[in-house]
């Protein structure tokens, strides 16, 4: 079997991280604050999940699990799949993806742009989700064909270690380590990763984890959620309970709200994850201490909800009497 070397020169993976921190003064005016968002969105596949696709394909390749003729299989709502997909083809590997119906059209563009196969599951887990259909249906593909890879980003360390990075990006970028980070919360791989990079280089900075209402993550009761990206149907293998702060739930009405409000005070477009840890910053921002440093992890672009999220008629079809 034909082995992929890993070539001196990556083109566009290239870009893969080493994303802006940009100051946020105008989202929360009058706050005594330093608020800063990191933007995942400069990602050449818009999201935070290419350092993950990444680090796991570079990784799985370089230890001999990966040759041209191996087929990578993933569950996604979006975002693994876009960095996966890209990834995929550009070392010329087939990819399967299995999605349900929470995932946006134009995500589905961008997937079969890039020649990734779409398998879709649309029986409900009962757990607020989709997510154990997903993975149930990934078992079934794997055993059914040959020399098949699961990237398994919801327990494949490779993950973390990839977020590791972005910590130390932020770091450099300020100088001194971040006194508060908001991240939301759905494989947790990236907040594995944050809390490993603070455990690691001694820093002083707290956690501050975005679930959503009705995920399972930190032990609420399962409730239908319809916003992508954020929250799980499952508990979380990477999660550390130890290495978190504290933790804040956010509805998809406030999510909605976040990125509404992110967008007419500082120009930005988010995805819902990224409007949840918005909601989750007014709610807390004034309870923390005055010029404390705080960073905003925004996972993804806007760009693709904007069906969605940023659609008049889609907020009318979910959402009752939303203030905007």
């Amino acid at each position: 079997m034909q082995e992929i070397k890993i070539a001196d020169d990556l083109g566009i993976l290239e870009f893969i991280g080493n994303t802006p921190l940009v100051p946020l003064n105008r989202v929360f005016a009058d706050s005594k604050v330093h608020l800063y968002g990191k933007l995942e969105m400069f990602n050449p596949g818009g999201s935070i999940k290419d350092r993950t696709a990444y680090a796991i394909i570079k990784n799985a390749l370089d230890r001999g699990i990966v040759n041209r003729s191996t087929t990578i299989i993933e569950s996604t709502s979006g975002n693994m799949g876009i960095g996966l997909a890209r990834i995929c083809h550009f070392f010329g590997l087939r990819l399967i993806l299995v999605t349900d119906p929470h995932i946006n059209a134009l995500s589905t563009s961008i997937l079969k742009t890039f020649k990734a196969e779409i398998v879709t599951v649309d029986k409900h887990d009962g757990k607020g989700g989709y997510l154990n259909t997903r993975l149930a249906k990934v078992q079934e593909l794997l055993k059914e064909i040959p020399n098949s890879f699961w990237t398994d980003q919801y327990h494949n360390m490779d993950s973390p270690l990839a977020h590791e990075q972005t910590f130390l990006e932020i770091r450099d970028s300020l100088g001194k380590a971040p006194d508060y980070i908001f991240i939301s919360t759905s494989t947790c791989g990236t907040l594995r990763g944050f809390g490993d990079a603070i455990v690691k280089h001694k820093a002083h900075t707290k956690i501050i984890a975005i679930d959503a209402v009705g995920s399972l993550i930190f032990g609420h009761e399962p409730q239908k959620r319809i916003i992508p990206g954020m929250g799980a149907s499952r508990a979380s293998s990477f999660l550390i309970p130890e290495q978190v702060y504290e933790v804040m739930w956010i509805s998809d009405r406030q999510s909605v709200q976040g990125c509404h409000h992110l967008l007419k005070t500082e120009s930005i477009l988010v995805g819902g994850s990224s409007g949840a840890i918005v909601k989750a910053l007014e709610t807390k921002i004034n309870d923390l201490p005055d010029a404390a440093t705080v960073v905003a992890i925004f996972a993804d672009n806007g760009e693709r909800y904007l069906n969605t999220i940023y659609s008049d008629a889609w907020i009318k079809q979910h959402f009752t009497s939303l203030t905007l």
